[in-house]
């Protein structure tokens, strides 16, 4: 009876208590959708603080109970949409409707892309790949001729840099890391091509913008080159190189969250002129000697890159004069350095920090039969820039930047015993900040200003960017641009007169880009206005000479790029074209003309073949392009004659030896085109009353390499294919 008793109580109290809880739980439910009413599967669905929750069905529908009372937060999480908490109060009166947004930064969302032409594993708008920039055949491992194969840069064959949409070459800035290189060329004398500076090898990924670009980047008219180092290496390895031109070795040490990477070579160009002639009448040919270093090490979430480079060169030739058979004597000796460091960390909430600073010497020493010119400038940069990702597309960046310029040239006169100093010191402060908003995965505007500063002109610039993208369809999209830009005239004309202020151009563009898979195709219109360009008088700059700036013109035309890397197995291919129609008076030009770096069209096809039974990669090249205009001193016309077209096709060529053993040949013009890039005409007429003249055409008919590369790893994998 006891034992009877007992168990009714314990039921009692079993009901009574499930009672209560029942009574004080209450049931969450609700339906989950996105924008467009349509239902989300498997959104996760809980209390803040708790484990209480559930998951939606395929009707985005989701119910749960809870004990909690009150005010609460509510977490709603989707994989591809922003994660959203919201408030209410327990108990609810009816079901839930939440509406998720799409998170702006998966993969298929609207890059802004006008101007921009990205090389890199991280970039989602590739238009080459890093190895492109190296394996291009007759790039010879120069990072300026892969890019010359781009639409929107002009072929100068006898000058070798970077031209892009009408502007000069020194209206397009070099960067690495973030930071200016004021010397990004070797030098050279006249109609001898130059090169890069930079080892392609060290560099992870190439940003490369032919106008529009980001406030961030200024004293620029035309583009802008970033070069990124590596922020971080594989493993330990050591590389050797034997070239018919020279010879040098590589190594990569890694040690715990530390690495370098040290690179030398060494460049004689006297044996292979023994063995194959070349259009120019050396006296000692092209010597050069190179080095850099790369130096990385994570510091917390941060992480810390010096990279410096040096390099040192001669040579000396026997110049013909134009309508003679008299030759002047040149001699040029440069000596080069660029050092800079950079630190990156994330902090706070939600912020990145990014700086540095960097420096760069150069010393050339030009000597002539009559004189000697000594040019040295001295560069200091430094910058850093707070970044903020905001929430529901928003980020923003705003920075500082502090530039110096210690410019002399040294002219000496040897037959009068006299010497002439040219020197001046530029300093410039920016200020700039830039604000992105991403509206939808399918429409994102960028804007933003720059401030600048500048002390040798006393004047204040500021200058607004715009952009913006619109995704029309899947894989189509839409991206527009607008800018101003400044820059201080050269050299060239800073050493005779400083009361020159700021040149400036105005960017327009549209562009269209088509992707899908390996392919992508891009249509880019733009149309670009100059002004307060540099003006003189007199044959060239010189000292005493007028200078005014009140010079203009404009370019604007039409690039195309397309690339295919899956229609035919082992085969990459791209095919560039560029239209442009240039116009400026500027300089001592009498009228507005097309100068005489502009080709109206121009067209490259670039391909990559990998031929596995033979374990070799062959490539092919085809430039061409229309001719360029030339002043005829004999004609009543200003700059109204053009040269004849220039075409080169190269061919290249590497063998695998072995998993680490490369045999590579290439040959650049193996056609033996005879392309002409323009004419040096006498200063003075003849007893005829014409004026004479000498074709300035390639250095060479063919130029032939053969090297051999070994590299000795970890993995016993690695190899040097990438960097040929």
């Amino acid at each position: 009876m006891i034992h009877l008793f007992i168990k009714c109580i314990a039921w009692i109290f079993i009901l009574v208590g499930t009672l209560f809880i029942c009574q004080a739980q209450q049931t969450v439910q609700g339906t989950v959708t996105d924008k467009k009413k349509q239902p989300l599967l498997g959104a996760n669905v809980f209390i803040e603080g708790t484990y209480d929750g559930a998951v939606t069905d395929d009707k985005g529908h989701f119910s749960f109970t809870t004990d909690q009372q009150g005010t609460v937060i509510l977490q709603i999480s989707y994989l591809t949409h922003e994660t959203l908490k919201l408030t209410i109060v327990i108990p609810i009166s009816t079901p839930l409707t939440i509406i998720l947004k799409q998170q702006v930064n998966v993969l298929d969302a609207v890059v802004i892309s006008a101007g921009q032409m990205e090389a890199g594993d991280k970039s989602r708008v590739s238009v080459l790949k890093p190895l492109d920039i190296v394996t291009t055949a007759g790039s010879a491992g120069n990072i300026i001729a892969a890019l010359q194969t781009l639409p929107g840069t002009q072929p100068v064959g006898e000058d070798g840099r970077l031209f892009v949409r009408g502007g000069e070459a020194d209206e397009t800035q070099t960067y690495v890391d973030g930071l200016r290189v004021a010397q990004p060329y070797g030098a050279n004398v006249a109609n001898t091509p130059t090169r890069g500076r930079f080892s392609p090898f060290l560099f992870q990924g190439i940003s490369f913008s032919t106008g529009g670009y980001s406030v961030e980047f200024g004293d620029a008219l035309s583009g802008i080159l970033q070069l990124n180092t590596q922020d971080d290496v594989a493993q330990k390895k050591t590389e050797f190189s034997f070239m018919t031109v020279g010879a040098g070795v590589g190594h990569t040490q890694k040690w715990g969250n530390r690495s370098v990477t040290l690179n030398t070579s060494y460049i004689n160009l006297a044996p292979y002129q023994w063995m194959v002639p070349q259009n120019i009448n050396w006296n000692r040919p092209v010597q050069s000697g190179a080095g850099e270093a790369v130096y990385r090490e994570k510091i917390g979430q941060g992480t810390l890159k010096t990279y410096v480079a040096f390099d040192t060169s001669t040579l000396d030739l026997n110049q013909e004069q134009a309508g003679t058979s008299n030759t002047t004597r040149v001699g040029l000796a440069n000596r080069n350095l660029y050092a800079n460091s950079t630190f990156k960390t994330p902090f706070g909430a939600g912020w990145n920090f990014q700086g540095g600073l960097s420096v760069g010497y150069s010393q050339n020493r030009l000597s002539l039969q009559l004189y000697g010119i000594q040019d040295q400038e001295r560069a200091f940069h430094s910058k850093f820039k707070l970044q903020k990702k905001m929430g529901n597309g928003w980020k923003t960046f705003i920075g500082a930047e502090y530039f110096h310029t210690r410019f002399v040239e040294d002219f000496a006169y040897y037959s009068a015993n006299l010497n002439q100093a040219l020197p001046f010191t530029n300093n410039n402060w920016a200020l700039f900040n830039e604000w992105d908003w991403a509206i939808s995965n399918r429409l994102a505007v960028k804007a933003g200003g720059r401030w600048t500063y500048n002390v040798l002109t006393s004047s204040n610039t500021i200058r607004p960017r715009i952009s913006m993208a619109w995704k029309c369809a899947n894989n189509h999209q839409i991206s527009a641009a607008y800018g101003i830009f400044d820059q201080l005239p050269a050299a060239t004309y800073l050493k005779f007169s400083q009361q020159l202020t700021q040149q400036q151009a105005t960017h327009y563009l549209m562009n269209y880009q088509y992707t899908i898979g390996k392919k992508l195709l891009r249509f880019e219109a733009y149309h670009k206005q100059y002004d307060h360009l540099i003006q003189f008088d007199g044959n060239t700059p010189a000292y005493g000479s007028t200078y005014a700036q009140d010079g203009y013109g404009y370019a604007r035309g039409i690039d195309v790029f397309w690339r295919d890397g899956s229609s035919v197995k082992n085969l990459e291919y791209w095919i560039s074209y560029t239209y442009i129609d240039s116009k400026r008076k500027y300089k001592n030009y009498a009228e507005e003309v097309t100068p005489s770096f502009v080709a109206n069209q121009s067209w490259s096809v670039v391909t990559k073949y990998w031929i596995d039974k033979l374990k070799s990669q062959v490539g092919f090249t085809w430039n061409y392009n229309l001719g360029r205009p030339y002043n005829n001193p004999n004609s009543n016309q200003f700059m109204s004659e053009r040269t004849p077209a220039n075409s080169n096709l190269s061919f290249n060529w590497a063998y695998l030896l072995g998993p680490q053993k490369i045999l590579y040949f290439s040959a650049s013009n193996i056609l033996g085109t005879r392309n002409v890039f323009g004419y040096e005409y006498t200063s003075t007429p003849n007893t005829s009353g014409v004026y004479n003249r000498r074709e300035i055409t390639q250095t060479a008919d063919r130029f032939f390499f053969v090297g051999f590369f070994w590299t000795l790893s970890t993995d016993k994998k690695d190899n040097q294919l990438k960097n040929l």
